[in-house]
């Protein structure tokens, strides 16, 4: 496998902030732990109707036995009647380090599927990034690493999620906090947090406080990128925009208060409705299959030796089956003693094989 390329150069220019730098290394484990909970939210359109869904989950994990969170973002639904998604799955460190994250996009449309997976991991000195880009037939493989002393104050899409919920429970943002990010590209920008203030929110039958962040990510020449959250005052999520995007991400009834012991709450993980673990079954069944058939065409005398035992399997039909089978396959054993075969299958042979002997 060839080596990945390595780009540091570019991210030489950006710096976090020095705000950027103490916001993190004040964050205790305490307040993480407050962060321990999910939000589920309903995606709406600007006319209100209901298109899919958006629920994150945080809680505690371990990854190669090292102590970690595991952030769990997935969003799915359709916009203008084309089916598309999001799903993250990360794991960070007690310091929001990103020790591994997997990204998955998709869009699908009338005649082809536009499938986006992003994966980064944290080896040795570097971080590595995989991308994998399938549009119709083309697939487009790219990989590349990072200096990890490059990338001090890095934020990613999963450490991001706590973060929000810290500054939420918090309600306030320091000033001029910006950290490193990756764009919708995956190359690295500056992202910046901002306070957007309180107002007023409809959250099933109440009007409640809602208290709103703002994120912006920068690169280059591209056009930033923009998301308005607002947040209740325990950080749960009230309400998420993209800024330009037809939809908007609103929670529909208050949550269930978070207990003194901040134990999370997991809603269980049904894999066959995430995005991720979803994909990755598709992936490995059809790996086993390609497997399986490859070894039936080298072998064609599976068929042959199972069409006969089948074969005799009707003719006898023992009572017994799984004692007829040893007896028939028994001869193929090296190791087994000379005798006669079927010796087992002759006293439980069907009553008209019987009568037909006698």
């Amino acid at each position: 496998m060839n080596e990945p390329e390595a780009l540091g150069g570019r991210t030489e220019e950006l710096k976090p902030s020095n705000e950027a730098l103490e916001f993190l290394s004040s964050i205790t484990p305490r307040e993480i732990d407050h962060c321990l909970f999910v939000d589920s939210l309903v995606t709406v359109s600007n006319s209100g109707r209901e298109l899919g869904e958006f629920c994150v989950s945080i809680q505690k994990a371990s990854y190669h036995d090292e102590p970690c969170f595991l952030v769990h973002a997935n969003s799915h639904g359709t916009i203008d009647n084309i089916p598309c998604g999001t799903s993250i799955v990360g794991y960070v460190s007690k310091t929001l380090e990103t020790l591994e994250q997997n990204h998955h996009e998709y869009m699908k449309m009338q005649e082809h599927t536009l499938e986006r997976k992003i994966n980064i991991v944290k080896q040795d000195e570097y971080l590595v990034v995989n991308r994998v880009i399938t549009e119709k037939e083309e697939v487009k493989k790219e990989t590349f690493t990072l200096p990890l002393h490059s990338l001090q104050g890095f934020v990613s899409e999963a450490s991001n999620l706590i973060i929000l919920r810290i500054l939420a429970q918090q309600r306030k943002v320091p000033e001029k906090m910006m950290f490193l990010s990756f764009n919708a590209d995956t190359q690295v920008g500056l992202t910046a947090y901002r306070e957007l203030g309180t107002k007023k929110q409809m959250v099933g039958k109440e009007v409640m406080d809602v208290f709103g962040i703002e994120r912006i990510i920068t690169s280059g020449e591209d056009i930033p990128e923009t998301w308005h959250s607002y947040f209740l005052s325990d950080g749960h999520l009230a309400s998420r925009v993209q800024v330009g995007s037809p939809v908007t991400m609103n929670l529909l009834q208050v949550p269930s208060k978070v207990s003194e012991d901040h134990k999370p709450v997991i809603k269980p993980l049904i894999w066959e409705e995430d995005m991720e673990l979803h994909s990755r079954f598709l992936d490995r069944k059809e790996e086993l299959k390609a497997a399986h058939s490859s070894y039936v065409r080298h072998h064609p005398e599976l068929k042959t030796l199972l069409a006969d035992f089948v074969q005799f399997l009707l003719l006898r039909k023992p009572q017994d089956v799984f004692s007829f089978a040893c007896d028939f396959f028994g001869p193929f054993d090296p190791q087994r003693p000379p005798g006669s075969s079927f010796k087992t299958s002759r006293n439980i042979v069907c009553p008209e094989v019987q009568g037909d002997n006698k």
